[in-house]
């Protein structure tokens, strides 16, 4: 039986210069938990790591976590493994990178064995299931769409199966949409705020797709509750557990911004196999953790903007 729940006091975050690795840093430290973030060497966004006393760098490339076996001292409570290759575009069906990271997973879990963690939490994605139309959770059947999904979810998979032969408590996350501060610009979210904040106008589809969006700093709180108190072997779908229609949010970041600014819906075609509904289905997560969500569209929004703002290119 896998030990839960217990208290975090040390912890690795690979991945860290993303937007939820950034977030999820902060968080830790907040509650005193002392942090090693592993980040890609010479990374550009390295500046987004926070400076704390109670935080050290390492910079690894992923495919040479087997080589941090021997290099880190110490023990952790927990690892957080967020790191993952080929994220956007082309690479997402680059074959050969997506295998890799499976590859990368695993070392990322000897890694964790090796630190003595004794949870691993693995970040997964909405893109394992393809296209449905009912809320997302550990019963839906998955049909992933492109080499991105399907590698995540071979990487869940063994990655359980390798925690299970380490008696490492595995717990699957996948991560829907979610949005906030230190997140890329080329999203649709920060693309829009952006182009609003430089009076240009952005080009948006219809918006008729129900989508769920949950702001980074509730996602990062449902990832450190699931790893204290989630149980083994189930998968949780981090999201509000509600939708809206996807030009309510562009409206509500058109408000926000608060410029006058334009925004033209309806100027561009829905991508192909584009997915229409996209939900996650919290009630376990709640149950087993007691995670709800606190924070409205509109104030993470607003909070976003303002980040934005004071990081305008």
């Amino acid at each position: 039986m896998m030990e839960q729940p217990f208290e975090i006091k040390k912890a690795v975050i690979t991945g860290a210069t993303g937007m939820i690795g950034v977030t999820l840093a902060n968080y830790l430290l907040h509650k005193g938990v002392e942090v090693l973030v592993i980040i890609r060497e010479h990374s550009p966004r390295r500046h987004q790591i926070p400076t704390h006393k109670n935080l050290t760098i390492i910079e690894c490339n992923i495919d040479n976590y087997k080589d941090l076996t021997n290099k880190i001292e110490g023990t952790y409570d927990a690892m957080y493994h967020l790191a993952w290759a080929g994220t956007f575009g082309d690479s997402r069906n680059d074959t050969a990178i997506q295998t890799k990271n499976i590859e990368y997973t695993l070392d990322a879990v000897n890694l964790a064995e090796k630190l003595k963690c004794r949870v691993f939490l693995f970040a997964g994605s909405q893109a394992e299931y393809g296209r449905v139309e009912e809320k997302l959770n550990g019963s839906v059947k998955t049909f992933p769409e492109n080499g991105y999904g399907v590698a995540k979810l071979c990487a869940g998979s063994l990655s359980r199966i390798a925690c299970e032969q380490k008696k490492i408590r595995h717990i699957w996350t996948r991560i829907l949409s979610i949005y906030g501060p230190y997140d890329g610009k080329n999203t649709m979210v920060m693309s829009t705020i952006y182009k609003l904040l430089n009076n240009q106008i952005p080009q948006l589809t219809k918006g008729e797709q129900q989508w769920d969006y949950l702001y980074s700093k509730d996602a990062v709180r449902a990832l450190y509750l699931a790893s204290v108190k989630g149980i083994h072997g189930k998968i949780y779908c981090i999201g509000s557990g509600n939708t809206r229609f996807l030009y309510e949010y562009m409206k509500c970041i058109q408000n926000a911004v608060d410029n006058n600014g334009q925004i033209a819906i309806g100027a561009v075609e829905y991508r192909e196999k584009q997915v229409m509904y996209l939900c996650a289905d919290i009630t376990e997560l709640t149950k087993d953790t007691g995670f709800v969500p606190e924070i409205s569209f509109e104030e993470g929004i607003k909070e976003t903007v303002e980040w934005c703002r004071s990081n305008n290119p």
